[in-house]
Protein backbone atom coordinates (compact mmCIF):
# COMPACT_ATOMS: atom_id res chain seq x y z
CA UNK A 1 0.00 0.00 0.00
CA UNK A 2 2.71 2.20 0.62
CA UNK A 3 3.56 3.12 -2.93
CA UNK A 4 -0.68 3.03 -4.03
CA UNK A 5 -1.39 6.57 -5.42
CA UNK A 6 -4.07 8.05 -3.03
CA UNK A 7 -6.42 11.25 -3.93
CA UNK A 8 -8.22 13.80 -2.11
CA UNK A 9 -11.61 15.27 -2.55
CA UNK A 10 -10.24 17.56 -4.96
CA UNK A 11 -8.91 14.81 -6.98
CA UNK A 12 -5.03 15.89 -6.14
CA UNK A 13 -2.74 12.43 -6.79
CA UNK A 14 -0.53 12.15 -3.16
CA UNK A 15 1.44 9.12 -2.19
CA UNK A 16 0.99 7.76 1.06
CA UNK A 17 3.48 9.78 2.47
CA UNK A 18 1.80 13.06 1.77
CA UNK A 19 -0.97 11.64 3.16
CA UNK A 20 0.34 11.11 6.36
CA UNK A 21 1.60 14.60 6.16
CA UNK A 22 -1.86 16.04 5.41
CA UNK A 23 -3.33 13.98 8.38
CA UNK A 24 -0.54 15.48 10.84
CA UNK A 25 -1.78 18.92 9.57
CA UNK A 26 -5.47 18.67 9.47
CA UNK A 27 -4.57 16.96 13.37
CA UNK A 28 -2.31 19.90 14.23
CA UNK A 29 -5.01 22.63 13.53
CA UNK A 30 -7.02 21.46 16.48
CA UNK A 31 -5.04 18.93 18.32
CA UNK A 32 -7.52 19.75 21.51
CA UNK A 33 -10.78 17.89 19.49
CA UNK A 34 -10.65 13.91 18.81
CA UNK A 35 -10.38 12.28 16.10
CA UNK A 36 -11.26 9.00 14.45
CA UNK A 37 -9.12 7.36 11.85
CA UNK A 38 -11.66 5.27 9.68
CA UNK A 39 -10.40 2.43 7.00
CA UNK A 40 -12.98 1.09 4.45
CA UNK A 41 -12.60 -0.97 1.43
CA UNK A 42 -15.60 -1.21 -1.18
CA UNK A 43 -16.21 -2.74 -4.50
CA UNK A 44 -19.03 -2.92 -6.92
CA UNK A 45 -20.27 -6.43 -7.49
CA UNK A 46 -19.20 -7.66 -10.69
CA UNK A 47 -16.71 -10.62 -11.15
CA UNK A 48 -13.68 -8.14 -12.16
CA UNK A 49 -13.44 -4.99 -9.94
CA UNK A 50 -11.15 -2.62 -8.39
CA UNK A 51 -10.86 -2.20 -4.98
CA UNK A 52 -11.83 1.40 -3.74
CA UNK A 53 -10.43 1.85 0.14
CA UNK A 54 -10.65 5.07 1.66
CA UNK A 55 -9.05 6.83 4.83
CA UNK A 56 -11.66 8.80 6.70
CA UNK A 57 -10.36 11.64 9.31
CA UNK A 58 -13.50 12.02 11.26
CA UNK A 59 -13.09 15.52 13.57
CA UNK A 60 -16.05 14.20 16.09
CA UNK A 61 -18.32 17.21 15.33
CA UNK A 62 -16.49 19.22 13.57
CA UNK A 63 -15.90 17.71 10.31
CA UNK A 64 -13.54 15.71 8.19
CA UNK A 65 -11.10 15.12 5.52
CA UNK A 66 -11.23 11.71 3.46
CA UNK A 67 -8.47 10.06 0.61
CA UNK A 68 -9.05 7.02 -1.27
CA UNK A 69 -6.88 4.93 -3.38
CA UNK A 70 -7.71 2.44 -6.00
CA UNK A 71 -6.72 -1.07 -7.09
CA UNK A 72 -5.38 -2.56 -9.93
CA UNK A 73 -8.81 -4.83 -11.55
CA UNK A 74 -8.91 -7.85 -9.80
CA UNK A 75 -11.08 -11.29 -10.57
CA UNK A 76 -13.11 -12.81 -7.94
CA UNK A 77 -14.64 -15.92 -8.19
CA UNK A 78 -17.81 -15.45 -5.48
CA UNK A 79 -18.73 -12.85 -3.10
CA UNK A 80 -16.71 -14.34 -0.02
CA UNK A 81 -13.61 -13.95 -1.97
CA UNK A 82 -13.88 -9.99 -2.49
CA UNK A 83 -15.67 -9.38 0.55
CA UNK A 84 -11.88 -11.24 2.52
CA UNK A 85 -10.32 -9.15 -0.31
CA UNK A 86 -11.95 -5.91 0.92
CA UNK A 87 -11.47 -6.52 4.33
CA UNK A 88 -7.83 -7.73 4.07
CA UNK A 89 -7.30 -4.01 2.07
CA UNK A 90 -8.45 -2.20 4.94
CA UNK A 91 -6.50 -4.33 7.54
CA UNK A 92 -3.12 -3.80 5.51
CA UNK A 93 -3.73 0.02 5.30
CA UNK A 94 -4.97 0.98 8.69
CA UNK A 95 -1.85 -0.91 10.19
CA UNK A 96 0.96 0.69 7.86
CA UNK A 97 -1.32 3.71 8.80
CA UNK A 98 -1.28 3.64 12.11
CA UNK A 99 2.40 2.65 12.46
CA UNK A 100 3.35 6.10 10.50
CA UNK A 101 1.02 8.07 12.21
CA UNK A 102 2.44 7.10 15.73
CA UNK A 103 5.71 8.53 14.38
CA UNK A 104 4.34 11.21 12.97
CA UNK A 105 1.99 12.58 15.59
CA UNK A 106 3.67 11.12 18.92
CA UNK A 107 2.30 8.85 21.57
CA UNK A 108 0.14 11.03 23.06
CA UNK A 109 -1.98 11.15 19.92
CA UNK A 110 -4.43 8.45 21.02
CA UNK A 111 -6.61 7.74 17.98
CA UNK A 112 -9.98 5.64 17.66
CA UNK A 113 -8.82 3.36 14.55
CA UNK A 114 -11.59 1.56 12.92
CA UNK A 115 -12.24 -0.95 10.41
CA UNK A 116 -15.58 -0.70 8.53
CA UNK A 117 -16.53 -3.49 6.50
CA UNK A 118 -19.24 -3.58 3.82
CA UNK A 119 -21.43 -6.53 5.59
CA UNK A 120 -24.39 -6.59 7.23
CA UNK A 121 -27.18 -8.85 9.48
CA UNK A 122 -29.46 -8.42 6.38
CA UNK A 123 -28.36 -9.94 2.79
CA UNK A 124 -25.99 -12.30 1.38
CA UNK A 125 -22.93 -11.10 3.60
CA UNK A 126 -24.74 -12.09 6.58
CA UNK A 127 -22.94 -15.47 6.90
CA UNK A 128 -19.28 -13.48 6.42
CA UNK A 129 -20.21 -11.10 9.36
CA UNK A 130 -18.13 -13.37 12.18
CA UNK A 131 -15.29 -14.24 9.95
CA UNK A 132 -13.76 -10.38 8.65
CA UNK A 133 -15.22 -9.39 12.31
CA UNK A 134 -12.60 -11.52 14.20
CA UNK A 135 -9.98 -10.82 10.81
CA UNK A 136 -10.23 -7.35 11.61
CA UNK A 137 -10.62 -7.46 15.42
CA UNK A 138 -7.32 -9.62 15.52
CA UNK A 139 -5.39 -6.63 14.56
CA UNK A 140 -6.20 -5.09 17.55
CA UNK A 141 -9.43 -2.23 15.78
CA UNK A 142 -12.53 -1.97 16.42
CA UNK A 143 -15.05 -3.16 13.51
CA UNK A 144 -18.27 -1.48 12.28
CA UNK A 145 -20.20 -3.22 9.81
CA UNK A 146 -23.46 -1.96 7.97
CA UNK A 147 -25.69 0.27 8.52
CA UNK A 148 -22.64 1.89 10.69
CA UNK A 149 -20.10 1.09 7.99
CA UNK A 150 -19.59 4.34 6.44
CA UNK A 151 -16.14 4.61 5.77
CA UNK A 152 -16.62 1.42 3.40
CA UNK A 153 -20.39 1.67 2.55
CA UNK A 154 -20.32 5.75 1.87
CA UNK A 155 -17.24 6.89 1.47
CA UNK A 156 -15.65 4.46 -0.62
CA UNK A 157 -18.10 3.85 -2.04
CA UNK A 158 -19.04 6.94 -3.63
CA UNK A 159 -15.30 5.99 -5.88
CA UNK A 160 -16.33 2.91 -7.00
Amino acid sequence: MSNSKFFNILGVELNLDEVVRAIYDFVKLKPQRKYKIIIGTDSSARNEVALITAITIWRVGNGGIHFWTKSEVMKFHGLRERIYKEAIQSITLAQELRGRLKDALGDEFFWDDQIHIDVGRVGPTKELIDTVVGMAKGYGFHVEIKPNAFGASTVADRHT
